[in-house]
């Protein structure tokens, strides 16, 4: 995908499985915060399905702490690639812009927007990727 999209950003690519997030366990969010944690990168693309992609960034939020120094942005496809009109390779070279250039935390980058990981929801009915209102607890 980085090929077709012809990208020249230098990466490093690990690829540590290849499932339906769906059927994602805690052990294989454990194995990728411990990827993560060991990564002597500091910004670090993460491609996962869409299901459950918030509920890995709220693992490896609060594995990783406010004080982290690591910028992790995931990232997927509401329509899988292999599909041939898919928002995947827009939404993966939006993902690489986006963690070059945001601070250390974890965020969500989808529809050409990031998120901060618990401020998104996924809207099943409009097929996007959504910010959640401000509440109160937000700011206090």
């Amino acid at each position: 995908m980085l090929r077709l999209g012809r990208s020249r950003v230098e990466v490093s690519i690990r690829t540590l499985m290849m499932i339906d997030s769906l059927e994602m366990t805690a052990a294989d969010r454990s194995l990728i915060v411990d990827q993560c944690r060991q990564a002597g990168e500091t910004r670090i693309l993460i491609t996962h399905g869409t299901d459950t992609m918030i509920d890995t960034a709220g693992v490896l939020a609060a594995a990783l702490g406010p004080a982290t120094d690591k910028t992790i942005v995931l990232t997927g496809a509401m329509i899988p690639y292999a599909f041939g009109s898919s928002d995947g390779l827009f939404n993966l070279g939006s993902a690489l812009s986006l963690v070059q250039l945001l601070p250390a935390g974890v965020y969500v980058a989808m529809n050409g927007r990031y998120f901060y990981w618990n401020r998104v929801r996924k809207n099943r009915e409009t097929g996007v990727f959504e910010a959640l209102p401000v509440t109160e607890k937000d700011v206090s």
